[in-house]
């Protein structure tokens, strides 16, 4: 049997970020109702932390399968800022391969950092509409703050403005050229004013603040941030100090399993000070109407969408499909 191949280009052919915001809504919903299978992802630490081996990296492999498209896959990615970044290359390496659930066979092997980096914007921009605008439709108006200016702050912005009319966003990256680069490429989908901020208490405002970084400190304060936000701090490491995290009203996540192992949550989780029972619920537990936020406006809300491989197997189910439809891609039998 053959298997389709797609390179990144070929990929993007097939999707505008308006089609993934609504295929990531859809999996969310398969989350609440149960027909997602998502095991926790496993990592291969190659220097990102440990001493060795020393290459500044670290590889995940996410499998998953979706009932809604009844496609089971595993993406094989991760990051590198040691030789990669020497060399040029986008922080993000990825490849995602699919398989039909019924017997096995791969059917699909395709990229996988473009749907990894859209998918990624997709999950704030549906949190988003569960919590900010109560599952509605309604283009509702939205401010941000934003850390992080690159490939993720773009992609945030362009997933935000499928559902939102942005406003304003405050935006701060160590890296000043990058947030004027940003503020340049996103003019279009921002309504409003893109103010390039100086330090990052200037970008701590908005209806939502969202953290897309590589960075190991713990930048953003609790007591910069007003009542009434929703804070998405999605880095690999914690981006925000612990008081926010132990003072919010609500924390939500897209994988508990994950999210108590990695990024935000994982040292006090390790330190036994937010345990399981201190989440309120999952994203995919709103999507599917089994919980509601409620009223926010004097306390915080914490939403951490870490990234589950059902995302991209999803994406890259619908991609496998309108490459077939299309006639796109090469195919090779490899037994």
């Amino acid at each position: 049997m053959s298997t389709l191949l797609l390179s990144q280009d070929q990929v993007k052919e097939l999707f505008t970020m308006k089609d993934i915001v609504e295929i990531c809504e859809k999996t969310f919903q398969g989350f609440g109702e149960g027909t997602v299978i998502n095991p926790t992802k496993v990592n291969l630490d190659l220097g990102e932390t440990a001493a060795f081996p020393p290459y500044k990296g670290f590889m995940n492999a996410m499998p998953a399968y979706i009932g809604w498209t009844d496609i089971a896959g595993i993406k094989w990615a991760g990051g590198n800022l040691g030789e990669r970044k020497r060399l040029g290359l986008p922080y993000v390496t990825s490849l995602i391969m699919l398989i039909d659930p019924k017997v096995g066979n791969f059917i699909a092997v395709m990229d996988g950092a473009f749907i990894t980096n859209m998918r990624t914007g997709a999950q704030t921009a549906v949190a988003l509409k569960y919590i900010f605008n109560n599952g509605s439709s309604e283009k509702k108006p939205i401010k941000l703050g934003l850390y992080g200016a690159g490939m993720q702050g773009h992609t945030q912005t362009l997933a935000i403005s499928e559902l939102f009319d942005i406003e304003e966003v405050r935006v701060y990256d160590v890296m000043k050229a990058a947030a004027e680069k940003y503020k340049k490429d996103m003019k279009d989908v921002v309504k409003g004013e893109i103010v390039v901020c100086d330090t990052p208490k200037e970008a701590a405002k908005g209806d939502a603040i969202v953290c897309v970084t590589q960075s190991k400190d713990k930048f953003l304060l609790d007591k910069w941030v007003k009542p009434g936000t929703v804070i998405f701090p999605m880095g690999s490491y914690q981006e925000c100090d612990d008081a926010m995290l132990m003072n919010a009203d609500k924390i939500i996540v897209d994988h508990i399993g994950q999210c108590l192992h990695r990024g935000a949550l994982a040292e006090l989780s390790e330190q036994g000070k937010i345990t399981e029972d201190d989440i309120f619920g999952t994203i995919g537990e709103l999507a599917a109407g089994k919980l509601f936020v409620g009223d926010y406006s004097d306390g915080k809300i914490v939403c951490i969408p870490i990234g589950t491989g059902a995302m991209d197997i999803a994406v890259a189910s619908i991609a496998y499909k309108k490459a077939k439809e299309k006639g796109i891609g090469g195919t090779y039998s490899f037994v």
